[in-house]
């Protein structure tokens, strides 16, 4: 076991399975070439089923080293999802499972630190994109049922309904085609109609999006932040435990030290005897 898990733990190991996952994301690419599989495509089945044969491997043998805490670890658990994803079957109503394959690639989040630090930063995001996302969520009902008060009527392709309304407002929000491909439209029956797209967009665009962009800069400063403090919790721990170590082998030298003198005071003490017996002979 213990051999096991130095191969398990072992930087090259994760360098080999780093290097089989990109390996295998661009022979699932090809896959998709009819020119591809039409020649090699037999192949690229064997190849593929030996990639996935090796991931089933690793993981199993991870299993088998940590036990529960695999488990307990959520980055374990994502590979562990991953390859089961691409054990079930894809044949026949299945067969829409093939194209899940491709999340194999997602395994390289675990591999690589830079990755797992970016992901971490974004979930650690989440309750603040939530916040934020529902208040878009309201500022969107509201302007989509002002929209189609305003100007559903005239345009019912574009603020029919609150869904199109939404749809065309989402459109307007990104910018795309927003001032040819409908404001401007608008304007020519509704000369005012800026006084609520101009408001809209900045609200939106200018604003709302960039809190998104905000919380995950703050989130992702945070998380090397925190990565910064364990480092240099881990370096007062390597230093304290030098320092114990340093202090124990003082303790030890001195200790042979009083120990060597307490010996030689003994001999002298011996020898001192043995010089006053022969003294007292001799007299």
């Amino acid at each position: 076991m213990k051999r096991l898990k130095q191969l398990v733990t072992s930087p090259r190991t994760e360098r080999f399975i780093l290097a089989l996952i990109i390996f295998n994301a661009i022979t699932l690419g090809l896959e998709t070439s009819p020119w591809v599989m039409t020649r090699f495509g037999a192949a690229l089945e064997l190849v593929d089923n030996v990639v996935l044969a090796i991931f089933v491997v690793e993981v199993v043998a991870r299993i088998a080293v940590h036990r529960t805490n695999f488990f307990k670890d959520p980055w374990s658990l994502f590979d562990f999802t991953v390859v089961a994803i691409a054990l079930l079957p894809a044949a026949g109503a299945f067969s829409v499972l093939r194209a899940l394959r491709i999340l194999r690639v997602l395994r390289m989040i675990t591999l690589v630190p830079s990755l797992r630090r970016v992901v971490g930063a974004l979930i650690s995001a989440l309750p603040g994109m939530g916040s934020i996302t529902l208040l878009l969520g309201l500022i969107f009902y509201v302007a989509s049922v002002m929209a189609t008060k305003l100007f559903g009527a005239d345009f019912p392709q574009w603020f029919g309904s609150i869904p199109a309304s939404a749809y065309s407002l989402f459109q307007i929000m990104t910018l795309e085609s927003w001032s040819m491909g409908i404001v401007r439209p608008v304007m020519e029956v509704h000369p005012y109609a800026w006084l609520f797209f101009v408001p809209f967009i900045l609200c939106t665009t200018f604003t709302m999006l960039n809190l998104f962009i905000g919380i995950v800069v703050n989130a992702m400063q945070s998380e090397h932040e925190e990565e910064a403090r364990a480092e240099r919790h881990k370096l007062e721990e390597d230093l304290r435990e030098a320092s114990e170590q340093r202090r124990q082998v003082h303790d030890e030298e001195a200790a042979d030290m009083a120990a060597l003198r307490g010996e030689i005071a003994e001999l002298r003490r011996v020898i001192g005897d043995l010089a006053a017996g022969l003294q007292s002979r001799a007299g």
